[in-house]
């Protein structure tokens, strides 16, 4: 999804989001709201306004909403500049009428609040700059210029000068502070979004190589069989036909196209894992799959593999899970992006745990923000220093993140350190210094029921995934071409009192003795046939 990617790594804001019956919706709950207010000033409390423009004012935003509502369909959305005129229309109809009712002594003046703090939610930030100081403008001119508020005994309602500074200054105040907070919780609420949609789309990705693994290894099993089947046919043809040169070439053919089958399939079985053994490996062989990427980058990529004290030598079994795998990916991904020139990966366990460090040789985690790693960040003024220090990568400041969530997933718990050359206080061991990331599963979190003591010793089970199918199917053949030579040379020994022999091949073939033709299907089933003359075997 290249449009979700750029997205994610520009950061840019959300637009089109606002609807435009939204906004006809909210502005009609304003009118109704200013008819009401104007109707029990008048009526209830017999002040003194101009009604008419008042009026007028009122009216004018109900032809406003007339007009958007004939004019444009109900789903439509507005851009970020149509919702900036929508916004500033409001805030100037509601300042007229607010000059027509006494300014800040009108107690609804803290209604100018309103669009400024939705255009803080939804629109972009100079939008709401500029919605902001035309706010804080109005604000100020509507303190000293304004018809006042006159009951009808001739009273002047008006605040005292103290009171009517502290409500223009209260309300500047809240205009600042309630922006600023509409603003941050916005977007922090679209960088987790964007965060775990960037989350779901790596999961997903993962899940699918994981699933084409698994059909690859169906394919290879299944078609082992056969080819084992056309292997042994064409061997036995290639002897068969040694004094017809035309049909030889034929057989050849089909031996060196079965080679090359046994090949494809040697090659497709590296990446085939739905094979119960593929898919519950050893604790090492998942950090070295999730490593693979990432090893031929010109940096050192380095394994230590041991138990820890009081556990066993075997290593755990877990099962092949593509949020563990990506999410180790990413951590060893960011080491090897910036480390200097090599990163260690120490793989631990216990009876009760299993350990995964991750350490570089690099400047480590910057002090500000190692507190907030794993935050959904985006990192827009690191990209210039980040692309001399990552080459072929443009960071989204989501790595972490998506690591983070997908190994805590998982029953992971993550911490995330700097290391300390000796002599320092706080050294951890590494001897160049650099970031260290740490990943600890409770054991019963991975472990496989009833293989925790059948797995494999960790020093001798590093042959890559995918090897167990080409093994078996290689072990096939060889299986069946020593049975077929056994057979050829026991030809000779198998004759009747007759003079007659015997021949017999595999089920789903046919074997002659004489005139007796015998054959066994595919399930293993035996039957017999007689005719005078002999079969000839097929």
């Amino acid at each position: 999804m290249p449009g979700t990617e750029n997205l994610l790594i520009k950061g840019q804001a959300h637009t089109d989001w606002v609807r435009l019956r939204t906004l006809v919706t909210l502005r009609w709950f304003a009118i109704v709201g200013q008819a009401i207010a104007i109707f029990v000033a008048v009526r209830i409390y017999e002040i003194d306004i101009a009604v008419g423009q008042s009026a007028l004012v009122v009216t004018a935003a109900v032809i406003a909403n007339l007009v958007s509502l004939f004019a444009y369909p109900s789903n439509k959305r507005l851009t970020d500049f149509e919702a900036t005129l929508w916004l500033v229309f409001d805030l100037i109809q509601l300042s007229l009428l607010l000059y027509l009712t006494g300014g800040l002594n009108n107690p609804f003046a803290m209604l100018v609040l309103a669009p400024v703090t939705i255009s803080a939610t939804v629109l972009h930030l100079r939008s709401t700059i500029f919605l902001g100081l035309a706010a804080i403008t109005i604000v100020t001119i509507i303190s000293r210029y304004n018809l006042p508020l006159v009951t009808s005994e001739g009273v002047v309602l008006v605040l005292p000068v103290l009171f009517q500074f502290g409500f223009w200054a209260a309300l500047l105040i809240s205009l600042v502070f309630l922006a600023f907070y509409a603003r941050q919780v916005t977007s922090e609420m679209n960088a987790m979004n964007e965060a775990l949609l960037a989350t779901q789309l790596a999961l997903s990705r993962e899940q699918k190589l994981t699933d084409l693994g698994g059909v690859v290894a169906a394919a290879a099993h299944e078609l082992g069989t056969p080819l084992a089947t056309i292997k042994l046919v064409s061997s036995e043809l290639r002897e068969e036909l040694a004094d017809r040169p035309d049909l030889l070439e034929d057989a050849v053919l089909i031996s060196s196209q079965a080679d090359r089958c046994r090949d494809i399939l040697r090659s497709m079985g590296r990446v085939g894992k739905d094979d119960l053994h593929l898919r519950n490996v050893p604790i090492e062989i998942v950090a070295r799959e999730a490593a693979e990427p990432h090893r031929n980058r010109g940096k050192d990529v380095e394994f230590n593999v041991e138990p820890l004290e009081g556990g066993s030598l075997t290593q755990p079994n877990i099962q092949r899970r593509p949020e563990i795998i990506h999410g180790l990916r990413n951590l060893i991904q960011n080491a090897v992006d910036f480390s200097q020139s090599q990163v260690t990966i120490d793989v631990t366990w216990s009876d009760t745990v299993i350990n995964i460090k991750i350490s570089d040789d690099g400047k480590g985690f910057p002090q500000s923000i190692i507190g907030r790693i794993g935050d959904p960040y985006v990192r827009r003024r690191r990209f210039s220093e980040d692309g001399a220090r990552r080459p072929g990568y443009e960071g989204m400041g989501l790595g972490l993140f998506i690591a983070k969530t997908l190994l805590e997933r998982s029953g992971a718990t993550l911490s995330f350190s700097n290391s300390r050359r000796p002599g320092h206080a706080s050294w951890t061991g590494h001897p160049t210094g650099g970031a260290v990331v740490e990943v600890s599963w409770p054991s019963n979190a991975l472990l496989l029921r009833g293989q925790a003591n059948d797995a494999p010793l960790g020093k001798t089970n590093q042959s890559p995934p995918g090897r167990d199918i080409v093994s078996r199917i290689n072990t096939t053949l060889t299986l069946l071409t020593d049975a077929l030579t056994e057979q050829r040379q026991d030809r000779t020994k198998n004759v009747d009192k007759h003079g007659r022999v015997w021949r017999h091949r595999w089920r789903g073939y046919s074997w002659c003795y004489g005139d007796h033709v015998h054959f066994a299907d595919q399930s293993g089933n035996s039957h017999e046939a007689t005719d005078k003359h002999p079969t000839p075997l097929r």
